[in-house]
């Protein structure tokens, strides 16, 4: 009873974070701040190359391919530097969603009081640390593009400015 009552409770706190990442204010998110901002050691996402997370990060489900409800995490041709700032912001929510989840499963313990209960927990948190990974891998890159084509989009405003007067 206890396994069919940790998968219920598992399942409830999976679904139910999707649709309070999906509510919360994206304004309530600094990439440029902790717990977002990348930490010395990451070396701006280049220390996850030495667990060669460009080989697995895609085969990984990404919840935006079946939730058409959540904004697409890829980058188009089209995109523009507002688009990627929100693709950056994304990343925030679901790192967080992903450390509350982990935090959460310490209730598959209170279900489980025993060892068994110990290792579901350990298991739930390991399964979010690999999305916990690729948000922070992903997200300096994504800072890094956001300005460069903010930079660009400036010189044309600019280019387009100059040649009107």
């Amino acid at each position: 009873m206890e396994l069919l009552f940790s998968i219920i409770y598992v399942a409830a706190i999976g679904i139910l974070a999707h649709y309070i990442g999906e509510s919360l204010p994206r304004s309530w998110f600094d990439e440029t701040k902790f717990p977002f901002a990348p930490y010395r050691f990451e070396k701006n996402g280049d220390f996850y190359d030495k667990i060669k997370i460009k080989s697995w990060k895609t085969k990984l489900p990404d919840m935006s391919r079946v939730m058409k409800d959540m904004l697409p995490k890829k980058v188009t041709y089209k995109a523009g530097s507002e688009n990627i700032q929100a693709l950056i912001k994304e990343t925030c929510v679901a790192e967080f969603i992903h450390k509350a989840l982990s935090v959460f499963s310490i209730g598959v313990y209170f279900i489980w009081k025993n060892s068994t209960g110990v290792v579901l927990v350990i298991v739930c948190v390991v399964c979010n640390l690999p999305f916990i990974i690729i948000q922070r891998y992903n997200r300096p890159h994504l800072i890094e593009l956001r300005n460069r084509m903010a930079e660009r989009e400036e010189k044309k405003r600019r280019a387009l400015t100059d040649s009107v007067m």
